[in-house]
């Protein structure tokens, strides 16, 4: 954060009660990037909503948006808000493979690509290893993870099943993948959250947010400084 930054976070700060001043640090004390979720194509706008609130909830900061051939859309009715509290990264190059390149990007971050996968050649989720950041991807509705995703990703994981459905829904499987990964990272000491640096930055966005006319007020402030 700049020392302008800083001051204008000060100034911001006395718009904020000091009870959602608490739930910011208590919020911000589970993020995560340790763990970020890869969605590929997805066209239902209601499934899109539901991953975004799911890991606003799980805690998640990063989501990955790609955009091959598909454009990403919400509803708000589903999200409640929740896309305001994370970073929702787009990939949806023209001329270059969206999926190989973010997923190639995290993997030089030292994320370990887990491809969703409903076959049995696939490794349980209860059985995935959290000594690594991880990245989860998941396919669209209709044709699963691409073949590129299979091709780069450093391990297949499936959700087990005991009914005669081939697979649940996107949103279901998100949300079972990461109830069955973030609650174990806390629980066996893994888990690893947001640095100062990033905590302040985020602090200062969500202030943002928070305040009423905060562009407004800021700008105001900005005039007496300079």
């Amino acid at each position: 954060m700049t020392d302008r930054e800083r001051l204008v976070f000060e100034h911001l700060s006395q718009f904020v009660s000091d009870h959602k001043k608490e739930v910011i640090e208590k919020v911000l004390s589970a993020r995560t990037r340790q763990v970020t979720v890869v969605l590929e194509d997805i066209f239902q706008s209601q499934n899109a909503s539901a991953v975004i609130r799911t890991c606003e909830c799980m805690g998640i900061q990063d989501i990955h948006m790609v955009e091959n051939i598909t454009k990403y859309s919400t509803n708000p009715k589903v999200l409640k808000g929740s896309n305001k509290w994370i970073d929702i990264k787009h990939h949806a190059s023209k001329t270059l493979n969206n999926t190989e390149l973010v997923l190639s990007q995290l993997k030089d971050q030292g994320y370990k690509i887990l491809a969703t996968d409903p076959a049995e050649d696939g490794i349980s989720i209860e059985k995935i290893s959290l000594e690594n950041k991880i990245a989860f991807v998941f396919g669209n509705e209709l044709r699963g993870v691409s073949k590129e995703a299979l091709a780069l990703c450093d391990q297949k994981v499936r959700i087990p099943m005991y009914g005669f459905t081939e697979s649940y829904n996107l949103s279901v499987s998100v949300a079972i993948c990461l109830s069955m990964t973030i609650p174990k990272m806390h629980a066996e000491g893994r888990f690893i959250g947001l640095t100062d640096h990033e905590k302040d930055f985020l602090k200062l966005k969500w202030y943002r947010k928070i305040v009423r006319k905060s562009d407004l007020i800021e700008r105001e402030f900005i005039r007496t400084i300079e």
